[in-house]
């Protein structure tokens, strides 16, 4: 979905919006993809809608002082400079079709070990992000491959796409991305803040297609002055400017990210090191540590679109709700294979403890502990890393509001969940670096000015023992979810996909 909010710079309220759905396609078992033409196209109509929704409020479109662009990290656009055409659909982050190309890669790494790049990169080898993705294009699609040998082609996540369509296109268009998304591509090295030349080529990719990585808050072309990738942005609309400070995003997928500072701690508990954001050119960077958990608001669309027993995302909560409690009943939703903390791409989604007196409702609830349980995961690992427990976790995004799943997350947790009442704090954080660039200078971010938040406070109301022991059975459920597909398994679904799993 693209969402286009107006903020006030003086109250951090929202003075319009308007929203688009995009597509997704699956064209084979365990690909997602969506056409790029009709994200830029989307762009476009949210700006138009937005710019009318302002002239029916009395407010003048000038007013508007900057535009900030946030996005879905990992998700690979490659495109022809000379024609402004991309070259094959958006390969989105919890794509699968690469696990193939991942064993590959592991494969050739020292003793086979996933974690050969993390001293550089901050991320273990996976189908997750970018450098897979863009491989899989050039070993597999030959517009890309042609366009690459001819100089035509372009890389980028969707920021660059987006900065790219919006400063001009094939006539000057800025090819550039921030430090946020680049450090989503295991391109980048997140000591020296720049491509890393040994990293493109254990990838096999040629550096002249990267764009030229510039800091999250600049301007970067006409009104664009502000770069950050979803997560980082909400950080910063969570206003996590504190070490130690942390956030959890609840979208399609799961996302929990902790200020560390200036400078970047390797995990040793199956997390990401990743830059959390660099607001502005001669300001050093932030780091974060990051669990990220593929399936979290996908799970409640998988419920209503797959199995049809909610009618609308909503009614989720209400359903859950008539159960109370899941019955026994334990949900691993590893569509794309299991995130942080394990990083098993071979993991698959399994319901189990199913008796004839589970029904409809208690699958809900499961569903949604699911998330909890995904997220307490992350944080147990989180507080081993950094070895100074979270005494509270600020959440946003869409799944927040509702208010069984808060509750829910506070119990999971033992911590207490503090959730602003503007739950849409990505596109604030982008709001926010864009109006504080150097040259634009209408939002400012130290402390004493930051804006105040109204928020909801969830407190733990379970005792610790039931709590574990539902912790501990989700654990169980999660080993029986191992190692379920492999690349060498054949069968008829198979059969036209070269790259199954």
């Amino acid at each position: 979905m693209t969402i286009l909010q107006v903020f006030n710079t003086k109250t951090a309220e929202i003075v319009c919006q308007h929203q688009v759905e995009i597509n997704q396609s699956f064209p084979k078992e365990g690909w997602v993809e969506e056409d790029p033409q009709e994200i830029i196209q989307s762009v476009y109509e949210c700006i138009e809608r937005t710019c009318e929704k302002l002239a029916q409020l009395n407010v003048d479109v000038s007013s508007i002082k900057a535009v900030g662009v946030t996005n879905q990290r990992e998700t690979t656009v490659v495109w022809d400079k000379e024609t402004g055409v991309p070259l094959y659909s958006a390969i989105v982050w919890l794509d699968l079709r690469t696990q193939s190309t991942v064993e590959n890669l592991i494969n050739k790494a020292p003793g086979k070990d996933k974690n050969h790049l993390k001293h550089k990169t901050g991320l273990p080898i996976s189908t997750y992000f970018s450098a897979v993705k863009l491989r899989w294009l050039l070993d597999n699609v030959d517009e890309v491959r042609q366009a690459v040998l001819s100089g035509r082609a372009m890389f980028g996540t969707v920021d660059s796409w987006i900065i790219w369509c919006l400063t001009g296109g094939s006539s000057g268009g800025v090819h550039c991305t921030d430090v946020t998304n680049a450090s989503r591509t295991m391109l980048f090295n997140i000591h020296t803040m720049d491509w890393d030349s040994e990293l493109c080529s254990y990838f096999d990719v040629p550096m002249e297609i990267l764009p030229t990585i510039r800091s999250s808050s600049e301007i970067y072309g006409y009104l664009v002055s502000s770069c950050l990738g979803d997560q980082s942005a909400a950080l910063v609309g969570q206003m996590c400017f504190e070490e130690g400070q942390a956030k959890n995003t609840y979208g399609t997928g799961c996302f929990m990210l902790k200020n560390t500072g200036t400078t970047p701690v390797i995990s040793d508990h199956g997390l990401l090191t990743t830059v959390a954001y660099k607001l502005g050119r001669d300001v050093p960077a932030c780091y974060a540590l990051e669990g990220s958990v593929a399936i979290a608001g996908a799970v409640v669309r998988w419920l209503r679109d797959n199995l049809g027993i909610i009618k609308s995302s909503a009614e989720i909560e209400t359903l859950a709700a008539t159960a109370g409690t899941s019955y026994g009943c334990y949900f691993v939703p590893a569509f794309s294979g299991l995130y942080a903390p394990y990083w098993e791409p071979s993991a698959r989604g399994i319901i189990c403890g199913l008796t004839q007196f589970t029904n409809k409702s208690h699958l809900a609830f499961a569903a949604l502990e699911a998330v909890c349980f995904q997220t307490r995961e992350i944080l147990d690992a989180m507080n081993q890393d950094s070895r100074v427990p979270l005494a509270q976790l600020q959440v946003d995004g869409g799944m927040t509001s509702n208010r069984l799943l808060m509750q829910l997350q506070a119990d999971i947790l033992g911590v207490t969940v503090v959730r602003p009442t503007m739950s849409e704090t990505t596109a604030l954080g982008a709001a926010m670096a864009a109006g504080a660039a150097e040259g634009v200078n209408v939002w400012n971010l130290r402390s004493s000015h930051l804006p105040k938040v109204t928020c909801e406070m969830y407190e733990p109301q379970i005792n610790t023992d039931e709590s574990e022991f539902r912790f501990a059975r989700w654990k169980k459920a999660v080993q029986r979810s191992m190692k379920w597909e492999t690349t060498e398994t054949s069968h008829p679904s198979h059969a036209d996909n070269p790259n199954p799993g």
